[in-house]
């Protein structure tokens, strides 16, 4: 296991139970675009890769076959193995990985969702190219996470208060970024749009239990920017922030 993955490992292995309960991971509005996707499909068989505590294989496993819940730290894993149960979802299964070398055959799923993980991805290349060897041919993917702005400025600044809160964040990749990295995967964008998200502080950086130091630095540098940062993040007295939240969908063909 890479240092890397012992970090991801390290960082989400005691907080599974935080983000089972976490607001911002239960709710969404395109939990609603996720159903509809795999609506008049239930023979299908999809994999949650990247499932953390397990919200999308929740709500989208009464409408298909099978879905497989992938991740790569083992406690997440047993979250929600024991939700899954609790919810009467006989058909979600778990499988533990990386996002980068998928245990599984060739076209072997008909859908592929990714919510919130991506940017923990060592090589996010690699796994799209994962992603497309693993769908059927007419398949379809979904991608949404946290994405940077493409100005370098409000890029820098993101980037630096995401590995303050959590050291095993890798980077969160502009709109652009995405669309030349799923198309050089050999996936088709179907479309994408952005979404705002608002975090609050205090929630949001006791899911990651940020030690009190770096929880000081972020919000130091938050009072040390520009207007420019603080206006586009919408950063209020408390330390709570909006950002921009991707929603991508691509086939293969």
């Amino acid at each position: 296991m890479s240092g890397h993955q012992q970090a991801v490992q390290r960082q989400f292995g005691e907080r599974a139970d935080a983000y089972l309960k976490s607001a911002v991971h239960a709710q969404g509005e395109e939990f609603a675009l996720l159903q509809a996707c795999v609506a008049g499909h239930p023979g299908a068989r999809l994999l949650d890769l990247g499932c953390g505590a397990g919200h999308v294989a929740f709500h989208v496993a009464p409408a298909v076959a099978e879905v497989v819940a992938y991740d790569l730290s083992e406690n997440m894993l047993d979250v929600v193995a024991s939700a899954a149960r609790e919810r009467g979802l006989g058909n979600v299964r778990t499988e533990r990985g990386a996002a980068e070398r998928l245990p599984f055959a060739d076209a072997s799923f008909d859908f592929v969702f990714s919510r919130y993980s991506a940017h923990h991805w060592s090589d996010l290349g690699q796994a799209l190219r994962e992603v497309r060897r693993v769908l059927k041919p007419g398949g379809r993917a979904a991608f949404i996470d946290v994405i940077a702005p493409g100005t370098p400025l409000l890029d820098t600044y993101l980037q630096a208060v995401e590995v303050l809160r959590d050291t095993s964040h890798v980077r969160d990749y502009t709109a652009a970024e995405w669309l030349q990295r799923v198309g050089e995967a050999g996936l088709h964008v179907g479309s994408h749009k952005v979404q705002r998200l608002r975090l609050e502080f205090a929630s949001w950086i006791e899911r990651m239990r940020t030690p009190p130091l770096l929880r000081d630095a972020i919000l130091a540098l938050q009072a040390a920017m520009g207007e420019e940062v603080r206006r586009y993040f919408q950063i209020g007295a408390d330390g709570s922030f909006s950002t921009d939240v991707l929603v991508l969908w691509a086939d293969r063909a």
